[in-house]
């Protein structure tokens, strides 16, 4: 796992062509608003968060952030001791990211 600022986290993910942006956040936070073309799995969610983790694809790098930082450096170790090894966290989450983001 790598943790990355907003801005290197969107630099590093814009420049990769399949890379996938997860947020680990509750579907209630996400309604608050989220970052354009990220995959949702709840973290908390804990039976198909797992299910779902297991069928990503491994060789592909992961941007994964929650609200501040704490779900997605979680996830990320996680991912890691499941095999994946590109894993990049959003340090302070959404909170501290200054990109985009979709309100619903």
């Amino acid at each position: 796992m790598e943790e990355l600022s907003s801005k290197d986290f969107q630099e590093k993910y814009a420049a990769e062509d399949e890379a996938v942006l997860l947020d680990v956040r509750t579907p209630e936070e996400v309604e608050e608003g989220y970052i354009p073309e990220a995959q949702n799995i709840n973290i908390l969610a804990a039976g198909s968060f797992m299910e779902e983790i297991q069928q990503l694809d491994k060789s592909k790098s992961y941007y994964v952030y929650c609200r501040s930082g704490g779900r997605s450096s979680q996830t990320c170790q996680i991912m890691d001791q499941m095999g994946f090894t590109k894993t990049y966290n959003l340090i302070g989450g959404i909170t501290e990211w200054d990109g985009p983001v979709i309100n619903s």
